[in-house]
C-alpha cells in the first residue's frame, strides 16, 4: 500500500468528521498485516467530551472488529495543521495495542504528507505487556 494511498483515503474520512464543538476535522486510515484493505475513520465529537473518539481510534476499531488479531502496518493521520499533528495521548496508548514500534505513521496535512515517523518515535516508552512482565 503506498503512503500516498493512505493519506488520500484518510482525506475522504477527515470530511465525514462529526465536529461541532472544535471544528477540528480528523480524518485517519490504516492497513493491517492481516488484509490490504484500507480501514479509515473521522473523529467523532460529543458534547459529553469523554465519549469522543478520535480518528485514529476510529480506524483502529474498524479494522480490529474485522480482522481480529491484526496489527497495524501503516497508518496516516489528517488534519488541517499548518505542518502537521501527531495522535493524543490516548490515541498513542491504544496505538500501542496494535502497531509495533517500526509502523510507519503517516503526519499529513491538507497539502499532503508532511512527515513519516516510527511509532516509536511517537511513543518511545510505551505501556506495553513487556513492562507489565518487568513488574511482576
Amino acid at each position: 500500500m503506498s503512503p500516498e494511498n493512505l493519506y488520500q483515503e484518510a482525506l475522504i474520512a477527515r470530511k465525514n468528521a462529526h465536529a461541532p464543538y472544535s471544528q477540528f476535522l480528523v480524518g485517519a486510515a490504516l492497513v493491517t498485516d492481516k488484509s490490504d484493505r484500507i480501514f479509515s475513520g473521522c473523529n467523532i465529537e460529543n458534547l459529553s467530551f469523554g465519549a469522543t473518539i478520535c480518528a485514529e481510534r476510529t480506524a483502529i476499531v474498524k479494522a480490529i472488529s474485522e480482522f481480529p488479531g491484526s496489527k497495524v502496518k501503516e497508518l496516516a493521520l489528517v488534519t488541517d495543521a499548518k505542518n502537521h499533528d501527531s495522535p493524543c495521548g490516548l490515541c498513542l496508548q491504544v496505538m500501542s495495542e496494535f502497531c509495533n514500534a517500526e509502523t510507519p505513521v503517516h503526519l499529513c496535512n491538507l497539502n499532503g504528507i508532511q512527515r513519516t515517523v516510527f511509532f516509536k518515535e511517537l511513543m518511545p516508552f510505551q505501556f506495553d505487556n513487556q513492562l507489565i512482565d518487568r513488574q511482576l
